[in-house]
């Protein structure tokens, strides 16, 4: 971190109510240059049709343009490009694309928010921040539901995050910390600009962050710390008898309670709490669950970032919080990696191997949690199924049969399943092997 950020951060760690001033003169030549080396070079090009390599090539001049403009108060936000990404079930995902000037820019706003947000976010906020991820939410979680005091859970769903934040609400939430005219000014420009569809209409938003934008993240972070977090702190567990507990990653929560009545309290509180800031929860997606290692023989369970939690028993007869794959992510895995397989089928089988190397290496670092082994392994089966069926559909003449098929993956040495999640967090989590 810059050391002008560094100050920022101790600031906002020492002074909580504290409004900070004169951020915008921050976005200088410095500034955007350290941005550029965070920028992914090999995104694709925004409206403009300008990619990173070939703005990279008059580097200093683009950006002393983009200085320049900022401090005469005469930069203009372009229009963001919009794509449709496949989500794997037959749906699409919108994400917006910004031009490299805009993406730096944004950037640097990302990093002089973070270094004030990063000392106000709770415990409980595990997405879009430095050095906490998905991994450690469902390590948290699983303790805490382990150990604590807790029969109940709530798995809530908002419907269309992204698409549904408020504007004003926001640019009053960014006010809370920020007394900088021209730095929310810029920030709403971004909320505000327009967003070219594929089919050649330009729609202004009136609500929402264009997913792919680089500030979007620590912004919808943001949004749910004032509209969530905050409350659920200060307001809900004070009011419970008993224990309650959130845990919360990007728009995707879980509230866990001890006492039914309070968590079907909170989910009526909930639905209120959310439509005050343009939200609305998804009812199909959003219900209370029975979670309780005294009732473990009941088909109680939940899902929470592509994992199933349950109650079960250890092998030493303990009662423990049980976590694998879910199977809906399992069969989406399968579908993806169907088609990915499919398509990369005439490289070289060395190259297909590296590769898939790559994709499994990822699949077990995030799903390689300790109990979910059986999961991993179904996964691998699976997977040298298809391979198999593909290979063999190169040509027409059959390439191998099961036997030489099997060598052929020790020569080349294809990962097997393996659980990364360290032994530390098997004790802690009182987890036996014995």
């Amino acid at each position: 971190m810059q050391p002008s950020l560094q100050g920022i951060a101790e600031k906002a760690r020492r002074l909580k109510g504290y409004r900070f001033r004169d951020l915008y003169r921050m976005l200088n030549e410095e500034m955007l240059l350290e941005a550029w080396k965070s920028v992914n070079k090999g995104a694709s090009a925004g409206v403009d049709r300008v990619k990173a390599e070939e703005y990279g090539k008059d580097l200093e001049k683009h950006i002393a343009e983009v200085v320049d403009n900022l401090k005469g108060k005469r930069y203009r936000v372009k229009l963001v490009r919009r794509v449709n990404i496949p989500k794997g079930d037959g749906k699409t995902r919108p994400l917006g694309i910004p031009a490299v000037s805009d993406k730096l820019v944004q950037m640097a706003v990302a990093w002089i928010l973070m270094a004030i947000y990063e000392q106000d976010f709770m415990g409980c906020s595990y997405g879009y921040r430095p050095g906490v991820g998905a991994q450690d939410a469902v390590r948290d979680l699983t303790k805490e539901l382990q150990f604590g005091r807790y029969n109940y859970v709530v798995e809530a769903d908002i419907k269309g995050y992204f698409d549904s934040i408020d504007h004003e609400w926001l640019l009053k939430m960014l006010e809370q910390r920020i007394d900088d005219r021209a730095f929310i000014g810029l920030v709403r420009k971004w909320l505000k600009a327009g967003i070219l569809e594929t089919d050649g209409k330009v729609v202004h938003p009136v609500t929402g962050t264009p997913q792919g934008g680089v500030v979007s993240p620590v912004l919808a972070n943001i949004y749910l710390h004032y509209a969530l977090d905050v409350w659920f702190e200060k307001v809900v567990k004070p009011r419970c008898d008993g224990a309650a507990y959130l845990c919360r990653y990007a728009d995707d929560f879980v509230c866990a309670f001890q006492y039914k009545k309070e968590a079907e309290r909170f989910y009526r509180a909930l639905k209120a709490r959310l439509r005050k800031f343009g939200l609305e929860l998804s009812e199909e997606k959003t219900n209370i669950i029975p979670f309780s290692r005294r009732r473990k023989e009941e088909k109680s369970w939940f899902e929470f970032l592509g994992f199933e939690f349950r109650w079960g028993i250890s092998r030493n007869g303990k009662d423990i919080v049980k976590r694998r794959t879910s199977r809906e992510k399992l069969r989406k895995s399968l579908k993806n990696f169907n088609i990915w397989c499919q398509r990369i089928r005439g490289l070289k089988l060395k190259r297909i191997i590296e590769l898939l190397n790559v994709k499994l290496r990822g699949y077990y670092n995030y799903y390689g949690v300790i109990g979910n082994y059986k999961s991993l392994d179904e996964f691998f089966y699976q997977v040298r199924r298809i391979l198999f069926k593909w290979l063999n559909r190169r040509s027409q003449k059959r390439s191998y049969n099961w036997e030489k098929f099997n060598r052929m993956l020790k020569i080349y040495r294809l990962e097997f399943p393996r659980i990364v999640e360290h032994r530390t967090n098997q004790i802690n989590l009182g987890f036996s092997f014995a």
